[in-house]
């Protein structure tokens, strides 16, 4: 008699996206007796929260980044696949890669999120944001090329314009790329131009609410700004953006409306979901927020569908205090094992309590040597939290070689105050040095420009 249980296939997990969340749910259903297939538009994992250091020249984009191949090496159960899911069938249990299907028995969707411009899209093409390696790039580029630009202009006018660089978003990632810009140019470069001061750079920081960093206690904020200041950075706190176009930016104080005349302009204001949500709201019926975010049950999984589940920046999790979760990297990370242990827990007919996150704290760096850290029992700025920030960044990086890159890297910026990676790179680069163009990018009179890795 043949035993049918015995034959059948082991239970098939696919994953939708190799970050954080996917990752870390991969890496914990590794020794589990099932199947996982990881699915991703990327071949690599990326540590988005140091991505503003690439974007400002300090470390290069491998540094950050790990090989989705390379790190499941060891899961034997892992297979991972280059691909981008367009469509999900819940009835049939299958997700859609262009024209190719795979089965499902339980599915894990963790594709984050992208920058939001609260339905003004049509700024991204004056002010990127900084979610991917892409991202990162395009901001160097512009970061790089206006000093450069600077050093040829003899306008005064204009000059002041590529000198200016104005941050719109005063939360974590926004508080980082001002303090790294400034330490840019009133440290790091100082030496290194002849027409210009450097140290004449503007850098301004644009924060809607009351205060740079609104998540943290307001003596954090405060401290915040107050370090920020000390590096040379502008903070304009209840500053409304209303308009970007080309090399202006209108802001709103109150009843003042004024503009500001920046050839960089840096978004850090917001996200949105990923567009899986929607295309899981349309084949679900499930309920999306304001941002895209899929609303889930206590266990993460989707209302009607429990063997779908959500995490990470695609979730709306409120089940905890009645907040959604922020969207960082630790929640997405512990969400990520919870559901391999209650897939896991499940195949063994048994279940788990209802997910809780365990918050670790915040933690911002602002420049060189001072950073803010709110563990909730214990708040502290300065040069301790500088280290205890170093220290959990390095922890986190997926792969040693990264850890030791990044390490000696760090190290030597310390010690010189040199930033290795200030590479502008594009081809058309090369095409307007040659035609004696100063521009190199963006502007209104020659579009914008594609960049290169």
């Amino acid at each position: 008699m043949v035993n049918t249980v015995e034959n059948q296939p082991p239970h098939h997990v696919v994953i939708v996206g190799g970050g954080f969340g996917g990752l870390y749910a991969a890496k914990a259903l590794s020794r589990a007796d099932v199947h996982v297939t990881l699915i991703d538009k990327r071949n690599f994992h990326l540590f988005q929260p140091l991505l503003y250091q690439v974007a400002t020249g300090a470390i290069s984009p491998a540094d950050i980044s790990s090989p989705l191949r390379s790190v499941l090496n060891k899961s034997k159960n892992t297979k991972v696949l280059l691909a981008e899911v367009n469509n999900i069938d819940p009835q049939a249990q299958k997700v859609f890669m262009g024209g190719e299907a795979i089965h499902y028995d339980s599915l894990i969707l963790a594709t984050g999120a992208k920058h939001s411009y609260f339905g003004k899209d049509q700024w991204e093409e004056f002010a990127p944001g900084l979610k991917t390696v892409e991202d990162a790039i395009e901001m160097r580029h512009r970061i790089f090329m206006a000093f450069e630009a600077a050093e040829k202009e003899t306008d005064p006018e204009k000059r002041r314009a590529w000198l200016t660089f104005v941050i719109v978003g005063g939360g974590p990632t926004g508080v980082e790329l001002a303090g790294a810009i400034a330490e840019l140019a009133y440290h790091t470069m100082k030496e290194d131009f002849r027409n210009i001061d450097t140290s004449e750079a503007q850098v301004l920081l644009l924060e809607g609410l009351d205060r740079v960093l609104p998540p943290f206690a307001p003596q954090l904020s405060k401290q915040a700004e107050t370090s920020l200041s000390r590096l040379g950075v502008t903070v304009q706190p209840k500053t409304m953006v209303t308009n970007i176009e080309g090399d202006v930016v209108s802001l709103k104080q109150g009843e003042e409306v004024t503009q500001i005349h920046a050839k960089t302009v840096l978004w850090a204001a917001g996200v949105k979901a990923s567009p899986l949500g929607k295309m899981l709201a349309e084949s679900t019926g499930v309920e999306c927020d304001r941002a895209g975010r899929v609303i889930v049950e206590p266990d993460l999984s989707l209302k009607e569908h429990s063997n779908i589940f959500v995490i990470g920046d695609l979730a709306n999790f409120a089940h905890q205090n009645g907040k959604p979760l922020p969207g960082v990297a630790p929640v997405a990370m512990q969400e990520g094992q919870y559901v391999a242990s209650l897939i896991k827990q499940r195949l063994k007919g048994k279940t788990l309590p209802q997910f809780r996150y365990f918050d670790w704290g915040s933690l911002a760096v602002i420049g060189q040597n001072s950073a803010v850290v709110d563990l909730g029992f214990f708040k502290f700025t300065g040069f301790l939290a500088w280290l205890f920030w170093l220290f959990i960044h390095i922890y986190f990086l997926i792969e040693f070689d990264n850890k030791l890159v990044v390490m000696i890297q760090w190290g030597w910026n310390y010690f010189t105050r040199k930033r290795g990676a200030r590479l502008i790179t594009g081809k058309e680069v090369l095409e307007n040095a040659k035609a004696g163009d100063s521009n190199g990018y963006y502007t209104p009179e020659n579009g914008r420009q594609t960049v290169n890795l």
